[in-house]
């Protein structure tokens, strides 16, 4: 799998409207989402983070970017969270990586065989995740890591856009928290899911699969995000978290 670099990419052409239609392949897609402007709140906290930094990666160059999904360009499964964090992967260039989240949930990756190594540190220390792509609902860093309704909106199509390209091959959808979850659930709406009335809720480990079209269906499950708010308090252990994705693990190879 080639390393995702870590230094901005060229900030043209840029993109102002993010649009879920024309992707023919993950790479165009990845490169129109690292080049987003589109809601100007996000895109001044995320250069300020990258500008100002902790004073612990005082040293290093910030992404400062949207961050694109890691991992195969046809996963069995799609683990769906919130945001990247401001001095996570806002600063690492790939998502989940430098923050507390993701050593979680990178560790559990690796326990239940979907990570080839549990740690995961910067964007060229190796890592590879089998069947499994690791992407956001929102793009950006938020402040407070919360995203406005209007955020959240804006930023949809791009996960409309790479469901519609990795869909044919996805058999579960991991979704980390609430928002995740709502997230998902709508963007398999609009990529075709049938959704039960009533909606679904979340919950940690609640499982509903969901009919596509051409009789495809596609298993959704909740799981706690792995926030340091979950795992300080005990909400979430790690037997929990190793729980919901051994399940999405064992329902990837399931014939």
């Amino acid at each position: 799998m080639a390393a995702r670099m870590t230094t901005p990419p060229d900030p043209t052409p840029r993109s102002d409207s993010p649009s879920a239609d024309g992707w023919s392949d993950l790479a165009a897609l990845d490169a129109a989402i690292s080049d987003c402007f589109a809601c100007p709140r996000l895109v001044a906290w995320r250069e300020e983070v990258a500008r100002v930094k902790r004073a612990s990666f005082a040293h290093e160059t910030y992404w400062g970017r949207p961050v694109p999904g890691f991992g195969p360009e046809h996963p069995e499964i799609l683990v769906v969270g919130l945001a990247p964090a401001a001095h996570g992967a806002n600063r690492t260039g790939r998502i989940f990586t430098g923050d507390r989240s993701g050593d979680w949930l990178f560790a559990s990756l690796h326990r239940v065989g979907l990570a080839n190594q549990p740690t995961s540190v910067h964007a060229d220390d190796g890592l590879e995740l089998a069947g499994t792509r690791v992407l956001s609902a929102v793009r950006c860093a938020p402040p407070d890591n919360k995203p406005t309704t209007e955020e959240r909106d804006t930023c949809a199509p791009w996960l409309d856009a790479e469901l519609g390209l990795v869909l044919p091959s996805v058999r579960v959808v991991v979704a980390l928290g609430g928002f995740g979850w709502q997230a998902s659930l709508t963007a398999l709406a609009r990529v075709g899911a049938v959704i039960p009335v009533p909606r679904p809720k979340f919950g940690h480990g609640a499982e509903v699969v969901l009919a596509l079209p051409q009789d495809q269906q596609v298993r959704l499950l909740g799981c706690y995000h792995p926030s340091p708010q979950n795992t300080f308090t005990w909400r979430l252990t790690e037997a929990m978290l190793d729980d919901v994705l051994g399940r999405a693990a064992a329902a990837r190879l399931r014939p």
